[in-house]
């Protein structure tokens, strides 16, 4: 199993405690975790130079995978990818363009999947603003003669501002995805039945509260934002509000901005990638965290824990709370080895008549179809 870590493209390091891999190593799985370029070095637009030059990082770790993994006791042919948030959607990029196609069997796409990425036109935009704040040019040999004392705190700026600064016509597409550094492409087509890789793939049932209950934003949320935001994911509000209410009685702005948001990031995507391979299945992630007066709600990350069977790694402390439960790390990493060995993690197969989706949460429970009505007004849209 070859892991693909988080951080928006920008952060993170598969070197990270949150990432041991002993609890698979204990359960026969050899496990691999890898770094690959961030931020600019690995994801800025600029002629000349090679695009996704993080992925490619991706690539080449895997291609240096298939060649040596059997030294290591690993099999070349039975690798499984898996990422989560950045680390699925480069996955889900891989997926779409085959840069990777007979580099693994397998693949898991925690919180992420196809639909993340910026136009060339939309990057090139994004490289000329973060010249001008670095008063350099936006070529290559400008970029590369500034020191990381200067350019990473550039972009870390740069993303502030584009949060602060949503519009459109300076940010391009980012505006909505809220990642000034993205893999480039033209667009992105869900892979077909044809891929040759098996899917497990699956989002949090509210990814983002991790963006609004820390930062206090959560109940600052006005009526006008809700509707503001919501129109500009593509739904109209007056249809689409009222439906995500009627499953939320007396929720807030800022929840049910959260419950948009959520859909539009994370579960819609999900969803559509796994109609578009047959056979692939679907799980939630529905724990839900204490932390923050019981507001932090299944948030982004929160899996992780889970997956990687590390409750007491001090790292999970800030968003796990004081008793997790064992028992629920011990299905869901046993789910994902099950589905690295054999292609299957215990449930039904999606298709798009049951929708069977594993739900996660206290009690393991499947269920067909979650949130129907709200699915379907993404119908179109995303």
């Amino acid at each position: 199993m070859v892991w693909l870590h988080g951080g928006a493209f920008s952060n993170g390091a598969g070197s990270a405690s949150a990432y041991d891999g002993s609890a698979f190593a204990r359960d026969g799985v050899v496990c691999v975790t890898l770094n690959y370029r961030l931020g600019a070095d690995g994801f800025l637009h600029l002629p000349g130079l090679p695009d996704n030059r993080g992925l490619l990082d991706q690539v080449a770790a895997l291609n240096w995978i298939r060649t040596h993994i059997a030294a290591f006791g690993g099999d070349p042919d039975q690798v499984t990818v898996f990422g989560e948030s950045a680390g699925a959607m480069s996955i889900g990029v891989l997926l779409s363009t085959g840069g990777a196609r007979g580099l693994f069997r397998r693949a898991i796409l925690q919180s992420g999947a196809c639909h993340h990425f910026l136009r060339p036109a939309s990057a090139a935009r994004i490289a000329s603003r973060l010249a001008t704040k670095l008063g350099v040019e936006p070529a290559p040999d400008a970029f590369a003669a500034v020191p990381l004392t200067g350019l990473l705190p550039a972009q870390a700026e740069l993303r502030a501002e584009l949060g602060a600064r949503p519009d459109p016509a300076l940010w391009g597409e980012a505006v909505l995805n809220i990642m000034p550094f993205e893999p480039v492409a033209t667009d992105l087509a869900l892979p077909g039945p044809d891929c040759g890789v098996d899917l497990l793939i699956g989002s949090n049932s509210e990814e983002y509260r991790f963006f609004l209950v820390p930062t206090e934003r959560l109940e600052t949320v006005s009526e006008t934002a809700l509707r503001t935001g919501t129109a500009a994911y593509g739904l109209d509000p007056d249809q689409a509000l009222p439906r995500y209410r009627a499953t939320r009685p007396g929720a807030a702005p800022g929840e049910l901005l959260a419950a948009v948001a959520t859909d539009w990031f994370y579960r819609i995507p999900a969803i559509r990638l796994a109609e578009s391979v047959p056979g692939s299945y679907l799980y939630e992630f529905a724990w839900r965290s204490p932390r923050f007066r019981a507001r932090l709600g299944a948030c982004h990350t929160l899996e992780l824990a889970f997956v990687f069977d590390r409750l007491q790694d001090p790292s999970y402390g800030p968003i796990l709370g004081d008793r997790p439960p064992q028992a629920l790390a011990d299905a869901m990493h046993g789910a994902w080895v099950s589905f690295a060995k054999t292609g299957d993690p215990g449930w039904p197969a999606y298709d798009t008549t049951a929708r069977t989706t594993q739900v996660f949460a206290a009690d393991r429970a499947l269920r067909d179809d979650p949130r129907t009505e709200e699915r379907r007004l993404w119908e179109g849209v995303r």
